[in-house]
């Protein structure tokens, strides 16, 4: 497997991946990469070797990469033609410097030919950009965080009466830890595996109704679950000032909203037309365990919350 480097390894999901790879494989082997030289100081101290990648420097890449056998692209938090772009730029880098495998973190649902949704179709696009690149791959399709439902859970049992609302409906998802997800991208990399998708889903599917349902039981809350229409979900996101895109307001607002309302508009709509409801095994045959359920999320609450959000351009 060689050298490895991880990008985004400043970021919630590449941290964690970080801590299996230091478990798991020679350092001497490891380089750990971000987009700027002050969010590698930790690695840097432990004697780990650093590099900045910023996907917007064509430069910075070239020179990351160089002399990595398998790069491992956390996908950007911005969405639109700016994500592809970026994320363009990081696969011409890494072929231009003869990676031999690339693992890119995308999303569920970018299996499905009829899905159209403001984040997805990103990953979509740069599944297929990555395909036809000459470079091996592997495909890391993570299903929802189940800490983006968590925290949803204690936002309603702190703020708006024990009632969560969106427009998910009936729809259904196998929710998976945030650390399962940084695990499979660690381990996708140990891997000998080439030019598969790996779809990282947690223990079963499930609505929000039931999701909540486990919440309740194990914190003893009363929450419950209210479906709103899309048109509904638009005018609340609106009314507390939510943008649109990640294109409208998004340096003013990203602090406290690092998500656009159309991104969650339509992957609700997705979720409950039931094109994410993808379930399988991968993640056991890849890592040899199984993913933390609902259940046990739940039962290791302040452990599985979203956190802050590294939501910048770069």
């Amino acid at each position: 497997m060689g050298k490895i480097l991880l990008s985004g390894v400043a970021g919630n999901l590449g941290s964690r991946a970080a801590e299996v790879l230091l478990e798991r494989h020679p350092h001497e082997d490891l380089i750990f990469a971000s987009s700027t030289e002050g969010k590698l100081a930790r690695y840097q101290d432990q004697g780990i070797q650093t590099r900045v990648a910023n996907y917007h420097d064509a430069d910075s890449l070239a020179q990351a990469f160089a002399g990595v056998d398998t790069v491992i692209i956390v996908s950007v938090p911005f969405v639109g033609p700016k994500r592809r772009e970026a994320h363009k730029r990081a696969i011409d880098a890494a072929v231009a410097a003869g990676v031999e495998r690339i693992v890119y973190t995308s999303v569920v649902g970018a299996g499905d030919e009829t899905i159209d949704t403001y984040e997805v179709n990103d990953h979509v696009w740069t599944e297929d950009y990555l395909r036809s690149q000459p470079i091996h791959w592997l495909i890391l399709r993570n299903s929802q965080y189940a800490e983006a439902m968590t925290s949803a859970y204690l936002d309603a049992v702190e703020n708006t009466g024990g009632v969560l609302a969106n427009n998910m409906g009936e729809g259904k998802m196998a929710f998976v830890s945030r650390d399962d997800c940084a695990r499979a991208a660690a381990m996708a990399a140990l891997s000998d595996w080439r030019d598969r998708v790996i779809n990282v889903n947690g223990t079963e599917l499930m609505t929000v109704s039931r999701f909540i349902q486990i919440g309740n039981e194990v914190t003893g809350e009363q929450v419950e679950y209210r479906f709103m229409t899309d048109e509904e979900n638009y005018a609340f996101f609106d009314s507390i000032g939510v943008p649109r895109t990640t294109e409208e307001m998004w340096a003013d607002t990203a602090k406290n909203f690092p998500y656009c309302s159309d991104g969650m508009i339509s992957f609700g709509r997705a979720l409950r037309q039931g094109q994410m409801a993808e379930f399988t095994d991968d993640f056991e045959q890849l890592t040899g365990q199984k993913p933390l359920s609902v259940r046990q999320i739940f039962e290791d609450l302040d452990a599985h919350l979203v956190g802050e959000r590294v939501s910048t351009d770069s």
